[in-house]
């Protein structure tokens, strides 16, 4: 045994919620390379080899608790990795409701032991998080899924922005109690990424950052280069991280809050709610 062995997930569980395609799918391989036991699943179909695949409709509470009695227990990591763009319906239920819910089954369950980790993805639409904490906070207040359904109804909240905030807000607010109970939770909030849902909103999510990319000499990133650090946060060698949303876009956000990139600063003071 190595100090490195900190890094795989030999004799663990993983459940990958939204590992049909994208950042999900790599995360999925990833965790398979790395000696984990890989449960995956997704509304879409999964053809992933040596994976366990379950069904599940994020926008159906019924269907998420279908779902977990199928799958079982423990899970030793989850990474929430499903998502969908604005225009979606029930987008505020597969985005962060959802994903919610099924933490709150897992734990009630006895599901995720002490040493578990989870991971989700964010987005740079969530990075305003903190501007928008006391809206956020009545948000996550809410006890169950109606609750937060019929909340962000009413509230006009139903959108990929608050979601993705949303995401950001519940890990860092997460962060204490659950290391109470052994389990640590982070996310990470990509650049744009080569995947199925970019490529469908290709003009947007690909052309977001394409001057600074242009000027560093690099590509949008792969799947597998944002599933990377998700499956590395929830390793045995993040034992010391949680509450964080790791920035992964090569730099751009820094370099527009530092103003070394200027043409991304009005962006970015945008997004952080800083203008």
């Amino acid at each position: 045994m190595s100090l490195f062995d900190a890094l795989r997930y030999d004799g663990k569980r993983a459940l990958v919620v939204g590992g049909a395609s994208g950042m999900g799918a790599a995360t999925a391989q990833l965790l398979q390379d790395a000696g984990a036991e890989v449960v995956v699943m997704d509304f879409a179909e999964v053809a992933l080899p040596g994976a366990k695949a379950i069904h599940v409709n994020l926008a159906d509470a019924a269907s998420i608790d279908a779902a977990l009695d199928q799958c079982g227990g423990p899970v030793h990591a989850l990474f929430s990795c499903a998502g969908v763009a604005d225009g979606t319906p029930g987008i505020e239920k597969i985005n962060f409701i959802g994903h919610r819910h099924m933490i709150d089954r897992l734990l009630s369950g006895g599901l995720l032991p002490r040493g578990s980790a989870i991971g989700f993805i964010s987005s740079a639409a969530g990075l305003g998080w903190e501007a928008n904490l006391p809206q956020l906070l009545e948000f996550l207040a809410t006890p169950d899924f109606d609750a937060a359904v019929t909340w962000a109804g009413e509230h006009g909240t139903a959108h990929y922005m608050f979601t993705k905030q949303a995401i950001c807000a519940y890990v860092a607010r997460q962060a204490y109690p659950l290391l109470k109970q052994g389990i640590r939770i982070n996310a990470i909030c990509p650049g744009p990424t080569d995947t199925p849902l970019a490529q469908a909103n290709k003009e947007m999510w690909l052309g977001f950052g394409a001057d600074y990319r242009g000027e560093v000499g690099i590509e949008a990133s792969t799947p597998l280069e944002q599933a990377y650090p998700l499956v590395f946060l929830c390793s045995d060698a993040a034992a010391a991280i949680s509450g964080v949303t790791m920035v992964t876009d090569a730099g751009y956000f820094s370099s527009g809050v530092t103003e070394s990139f200027p043409a991304a600063t009005d962006t970015v003071k945008f997004l952080l709610g800083r203008y």
